[in-house]
């Protein structure tokens, strides 16, 4: 990873903050954007995994749309100068102000994942004096064989709408004369490492955009989410995802005809080219024998541990020390979940060493909280050092 070639430069910052490898980034880019177009499926940015105005400009220069999931990240994205037609929305509960904006933005679609949302788009679309393109998100009962925490596409999830009801809706629907529904948009989950369940995805899709159509709709896209999962344990083995993999079994396994075909990618794009540097602030040993490590970054910087049990591999990039030990790594917040990893295996770590916790370029910065009244971490850039 970047941040042991540049150990020695990263001691004047501020611990802790985010270190982000430009390079990396416009590689993962380059890569991705090339075998899409091979296929001309269309890629969208999942700007909740990390809203840094820096990266998102690298991100909209390789083309690339946005997915939004709060109408200030729609704002946001706006604002970063992304075509407003490169741009999705979703989100369970969007607010009337929100959708007033992405209505008055004339964004590609909003993707709405309820018949009242859809209702309530009509209405504000009405007052608007406008007819506002949408995308139906179906959810469409599939396991992702992922964490728990991130999967999005099981009968009891909050999101989407489930195929019966719409059936059940189609005339409501189609009465509705200020929306018109353009695509259908599903999403099975994240960080998905089984690539099989793709292929159950676009056998269900394939039903629904048939059954859709006969039912009337005019469907000009299906977008199928993202959830590409990265390497967490040993991100140096696979920095870039591997996006051809995923792409073959949609091309193989997706019928939906000419109609445009759309992704959302998040993690897989940004996941890699992050990492959290932190400073020991102190060692210690409990009463019963493990090794603590104390570092100055916390779950206010990097929550994943904390909230889903999510694994980040660690590494100390300044011990010259030949011996290894065992440690856990825990941060400063009042909360005894604030731990990033137990029994890591460290050279002999000290006060002033600094750790690496990789692969937090997604879900990192952008979950970041103030807690404790914490300052919220600084970003350093690679071609900046």
């Amino acid at each position: 990873m970047l941040s042991r070639q540049v150990a020695e430069k990263l001691a004047k910052y501020e611990t802790p903050f985010y270190l982000y490898d430009i390079g990396l980034l416009d590689q993962t880019l380059e890569s991705l954007m090339s075998i899409a177009s091979k296929y001309n499926y269309k890629i969208h940015y999942a700007i909740k995994a990390n809203y840094d105005a820096r990266l998102l400009q690298i991100i909209r220069k390789h083309g690339v749309g946005i997915d939004c999931a709060s109408g200030n990240e729609v704002r946001c994205a706006i604002e970063a100068g992304f075509d407003p037609k490169s741009i999705v929305y979703a989100g369970v509960g969007k607010r009337d102000k929100e959708i007033r904006y992405a209505i008055e933005q004339n964004i590609l679609a909003i993707n709405c994942e309820s018949i009242e949302e859809l209702d309530l788009v009509n209405e504000l679309a009405a007052e608007a004096g406008k007819v506002v393109n949408i995308a139906l998100r179906v959810n469409p009962d599939i396991d992702p064989k992922t964490n728990h925490c991130i999967d999005t596409g099981q009968a009891d999830s909050k999101f989407g709408i489930s195929y019966e009801e719409i059936l059940d809706s189609v005339e409501h629907i189609r009465s509705l004369k200020n929306v018109d529904v353009i695509g259908m948009h599903i999403h099975i989950g994240s960080q998905i490492r089984e690539l099989h369940v793709f292929e159950n995805m676009c056998n269900k899709v394939n039903v629904i955009v048939e059954n859709l159509t006969k039912l009337g709709f005019e469907i000009e896209f299906v977008d199928v989410g993202g959830g590409l999962g990265i390497n967490y344990d040993m991100p140096e083995n696979e920095p870039i995802p591997n996006f051809a993999s995923v792409f073959s079994i949609i091309k193989q396994h997706l019928k939906v005809g000419n109609r445009e075909v759309h992704f959302e990618f998040g993690r897989s794009i940004i996941g890699q080219c992050g990492e959290l540097i932190t400073k020991v602030l102190y060692n210690k040993t409990t009463a019963t024998g493990r090794r603590l490590v104390i570092v100055d970054g916390s779950m206010t910087e990097l929550i994943r541990p904390a909230l889903y049990g999510s694994y980040h591999n660690i590494e100390n990039i300044t011990s010259t020390a030949e011996s290894r030990l065992k440690y856990t790594i825990v941060g400063t917040a009042c909360e005894s979940t604030d731990v990033f990893d137990e029994n890591v295996s460290l050279p002999i770590t000290k006060r002033g060493d600094l750790l690496t916790i990789k692969s937090a370029g997604a879900y990192g910065m952008s979950m970041a909280s103030r807690y404790n009244q914490h300052d919220l971490p600084a970003a350093v850039y690679s071609d900046e050092l």
